[in-house]
């Protein structure tokens, strides 16, 4: 099918036709799935969000009006399954150092040497700046359509991308440097 998104939204709409909507998820999966990797750096984990997102999607796709892009109405369905998860995993986790407190891990860290990634430089960054910087470098989104995904203001979110992207290319520098 060659008909825009937002023909195939409305053909889902109108007749929830499975061949429409599987069409959208076609276009869109490796955009969301690579967005939700880089978010939460686990392969499974993103996958699972990502089908997550997807049948949310389905289920909401009623309330598209079409004042966006499809795309960016979908990341930001995708980046509150992606915030609904890390708030159950952070709650385990809080959960488990209550059960594990008093216990060491005595596995010594693994030496990485000087191999740099992008998904370690992304590591670096709060998670506003790398959910944004990966929106809009690695997704394509622009700063508007990340503010409408977010929910966040226009202003915030470029200021997030600029400090994030200031905090890579620093990150980048000061790997080169050491490896000479």
């Amino acid at each position: 099918m060659m008909a825009p998104d937002e023909e195939l939204v409305a053909l889902v709409v109108a007749t929830k036709n499975p061949a429409a909507f599987g069409e959208l998820v076609r276009r869109h999966q490796g955009l969301v799935r690579a967005m939700l990797q880089r978010m939460c750096r686990n392969h499974a984990l993103a996958d699972d969000l990502a089908q997550d997102a997807f049948i949310r999607a389905y289920e909401k796709i009623g309330s598209f009006k079409g004042t966006g892009t499809f795309k960016s109405w979908l990341c930001s369905i995708a980046y509150t399954e992606f915030l609904k998860s890390a708030r159950k995993r952070k709650s385990t986790e809080r959960a488990m150092e209550k059960l594990q407190s008093g216990i060491e891990d005595t596995e010594a860290p693994r030496d990485m040497g000087n191999v740099v990634d992008l998904d370690r430089a992304l590591a670096t960054l709060k998670e506003e700046e790398r959910t944004l910087v990966v929106m809009c470098y690695s997704c394509g989104l622009s700063h508007s359509e990340a503010a409408e995904a977010t929910g966040m203001p226009l202003g915030t979110v470029k200021s997030h991308v600029n400090r994030g992207r200031a905090k890579l290319q620093a990150y980048f520098h000061e790997s080169e440097v050491m490896a000479s």
